[in-house]
């Protein structure tokens, strides 16, 4: 397989792939997209949002078509550094194809996703002609990778603020952990971070009965977490979990009792709970160790964010019969992983997430197959047909 026999879907997630968009430079990709969908007759607009204490961030809305249901496809062009260049097989930016499979940064995450569902709505609008039987839109981020400030949250505020509404999106992230139609994402756990801080009194550790060791208070108050069963878990989410990230005392010394110690957790949390009642449970489990000689504090970071749960069966069984049509395979739905932006999503309209499949993401030599990136856009394009004609 040449450059010059790629798919249209290959083509734009080769060209995609060769443009350096590590998060939060832009790198050409958001203007690669313009131009594609300009040209189709997209109106495409460009803004940037500002945050202090953030670098700006370069977002992307395109739409099409005047009535009808508003199918939005929602996803990030910003990837994550390549690491070690020399450990790649081909170079991370080259968009290199061999023996049918397409590398590079972002193939996967979510480059790859990006192009197939802009392939199948520029296939699926030169099809209809102008008379579009619903509209399309892209909101295109390039923070999803970076801090999630200045991306999808400010372009679906500055959306709605203009008068868009959204009847359903469908986020581009890799879903499928085996092969493409494994899975769609119909929900999220939610993600809450804390730090326990333990102040003691620094001393020499010849002389303990004139410090306070915090370390000593730490380990068990970090015990205490890590044996934290949360909940079991139901048919719709898998157990709550907490996981300790790091415990930080910043002492070089052998002889010095240190004056203060941390630990960082984090919990993915089903619909259980929420996020005030997380934290008020974990307060509650801290508060109950008793004899510490130490002072301590639980305090949470600001990007928590709670569980959600999609129940709009139109969108998710018109995805999971183009799945299955188009593979054979009726896909799991899943509500596993990590978080993505489809928890600011939520908040506008129904969402779910079906991408390709995500076993290479954020490693050296990303990559996907070329079948699996027409076998996508396919996918798309059928769902395109089937939702935005009978919604």
């Amino acid at each position: 397989m040449t450059d010059q026999t790629l798919s249209p879907a290959a083509t734009l997630a080769r060209d995609l792939l060769r443009c350096p968009s590590v998060t939060p430079e832009e790198g050409g990709a958001l203007a690669l997209l313009e131009a594609r969908l300009s040209a189709a007759g997209f109106t495409v607009e460009r803004m940037v949002f500002s945050a202090p204490g953030t670098p700006d961030v370069e977002n992307l809305f395109a739409t099409i078509g005047n009535t009808g249901p508003n199918l939005a496809f929602a996803g990030h062009t910003d990837v994550v550094p390549a690491g070690d260049l020399d450990a790649w097989r081909h170079a991370p930016f080259d968009g290199k194809v061999e023996d049918g499979i397409l590398f590079g940064r972002g193939a996967v995450d979510m480059k790859g996703g990006i192009a197939a569902f802009a392939a199948a709505a520029l296939a699926w609008v030169a099809e209809n002609g102008p008379d579009l039987p619903g509209r399309i839109s892209f909101l295109i981020t390039g923070d999803e990778e970076g801090p999630a400030i200045n991306g999808t949250v400010k372009l679906l505020d500055w959306a709605a603020e203009r008068g868009h509404r959204f009847d359903a999106c469908i986020v581009g992230e890799p879903t499928n952990p085996e092969r493409l139609g494994d899975a769609i994402k119909v929900g999220r756990r939610g993600s809450l971070s804390g730090i326990v801080t333990v102040t003691g009194v620094q001393g020499h550790v010849a002389y303990p009965h004139l410090a306070k060791n915090p370390v000593s208070d730490l380990l068990r108050l970090a015990a205490t977490l890590d044996r934290l069963e949360l909940d079991k878990g139901n048919e719709r989410f898998q157990p709550s979990n907490l996981e300790i990230t790091s415990i930080d005392v910043g002492n070089s010394a052998f002889n010095v009792i240190p004056r203060k110690a941390e630990a960082k957790f984090n919990v993915r949390f089903n619909d259980t709970w929420s996020v005030e009642s997380l934290k008020s449970h974990l307060r509650s489990a801290l508060a109950g160790v008793n004899e510490l000689s130490c002072a301590w504090t639980l305090d949470f970071t600001k990007d928590a964010s709670d569980s959600f749960l999609t129940h709009d069966t139109a969108l998710i069984e018109a995805l999971a019969d183009a799945i299955e049509a188009e593979t054979g395979r009726r896909p799991e739905l899943s509500t596993g992983g990590g978080t993505s932006d489809a928890r600011f999503i939520k908040n506008f309209c129904p969402v779910v997430e079906f991408g390709l499949v995500g076993q290479t993401m954020h490693q050296v030599d990303e990559r996907v197959a070329i079948a699996d990136l027409d076998r996508l856009a396919a996918i798309y394009r059928r769902f395109l047909n089937d939702y935005l004609r009978k919604a």
